[in-house]
């Protein structure tokens, strides 16, 4: 058995999240997360250096997190490559924009599944980002019976031991079900 310690170790699965701000001028920003997770019912806690994203986080209270697929890597790591206080990141990867329906952020139409968050707390020591989801808004390309099918989504992962995004595999098991045969 091999032995890695400390900045070396892997864990997963890591998220690949996509989150988009305004500025306090109204200009659409964003950047690739990969340090998430959802906290609660309703809830999304992320883990962020300082950035242009979480500076527009405190002035707007408000932000969107994407969720990055198979179809979006590049646009996607683009995000987390450039740094938004040099340039404007929306126009220069050609995305397309539009104003959340309920939250003061911007959705950006190339990601099929998008939440729409309100700030809950920050914290600038640790850069703990706890938001409360508002809503979620999916493309009907990704819908199966009304519900989001990953198989059609094809979200990715970041693979921290080789650098690269992976995509989010199938279904091998049910969860609250599959457990219950060894349950006495």
């Amino acid at each position: 058995m091999k032995e890695f310690s400390g900045k070396k170790s892997v864990i997963t699965p890591e998220g690949v999240f996509i989150i988009g701000t305004y500025d306090e001028n109204g200009i659409p920003n964003a950047m690739n997360a990969a340090w998430g997770q959802q906290s609660d019912y309703g809830e999304i806690t992320l883990f962020l250096g300082k950035h242009k994203t979480t500076e527009n986080i405190k002035k707007t209270r408000a932000f969107t997190v994407a969720m990055a697929t198979k179809d979006t890597v590049v646009i996607s790591d683009y995000f987390g490559v450039e740094t938004g206080s040099k340039v404007n990141k929306i126009e220069k990867a050609g995305v397309h924009v539009h104003k959340a329906a309920h939250v003061n952020a911007p959705i950006i139409e190339e990601y099929p599944l998008t939440l729409e968050c309100e700030l809950k707390s920050w914290d600038d020591a640790t850069g703990i980002l706890v938001g409360t989801i508002v809503t979620s808004q999916a493309d009907d390309s990704i819908l199966t019976d009304g519900k989001v099918d990953l198989d059609k989504m094809q979200p990715i992962m970041f693979d921290a031991a080789t650098s690269t995004y992976r995509v989010i595999g199938p279904v091998v098991g049910k969860a609250f079900h599959d457990g219950l045969q060894l349950k006495g």
